[in-house]
């Protein structure tokens, strides 16, 4: 998985004045879980347009002034509730040996039958949650739906992997490719087809 290094600073008063001081300065107050002891630091808001405004998932290293680097995943995000500014950011600490959670984009790739047919793909699920060591984390997850005709379905149990594994029920569906009015009678054509391709096989 691609990784974004913020740069911030090691904040040692964590009160609300200074925190608010903080924001008028343009800076994010943070926090990061998961090690011996929370780390609050601070970074400029500039500095997490491309973890924060982007539909990717990313690792996070963060880099303070006085030489410590951790490397993280964003756990929670807080934004003003007029002005969409990021107020608080919480990250959680990886290691290379503890599997860790998180929300990975799903890419739908393929040609599905039932879209070419006037169906309408329905994306059930736009990010799944996987379980996985640092290293194994996936930029994204492909879901072929070739194999979709009008009433189908991909269930993620389709998309199972070795690397990771997923915190979602095996029926959980992740698209589907729904009837349009122009297809109603499309799935019984493509019964049709498969019918008479079936007896032409049968007679060779």
């Amino acid at each position: 998985m691609k990784s974004i290094t913020i740069n911030g600073s090691q904040r040692e008063s964590v009160g609300k004045k200074v925190t608010k001081a903080l924001r008028n300065a343009g800076q994010v107050p943070c926090v990061l879980y998961g090690g011996d002891k929370p780390v609050h630091f601070s970074a400029d808001e500039l500095a997490f347009s491309k973890l924060v405004y982007t539909p990717n998932a990313h690792t996070v290293v963060i880099a303070l002034e006085g030489g410590e680097t951790y490397n993280a995943v964003m756990q929670d995000i807080q934004f003003h509730p007029v002005t969409d500014k990021i107020l608080h950011i919480d990250f959680y600490q990886l290691f290379d040996d503890k599997e860790i959670s998180m929300d990975i984009p799903v890419a739908f790739v393929g040609n599905s039958r039932g879209v070419r047919n006037g169906g309408v793909l329905r994306k059930n699920k736009r990010s799944l949650r996987v379980k996985a060591l640092p290293a194994n984390l996936p930029d994204l997850i492909e879901a072929d739906i070739t194999p979709l005709k009008i009433g189908g379905k991909l269930y993620i149990t389709s998309l199972e992997n070795d690397a990771y594994k997923f915190m979602h029920p095996d029926n959980t569906v992740v698209c589907q490719v729904r009837r349009s009015r122009a297809s109603m009678n499309v799935e019984d054509e493509e019964d049709e087809d498969e019918t008479a391709e079936a007896e032409a096989t049968a007679q060779e």
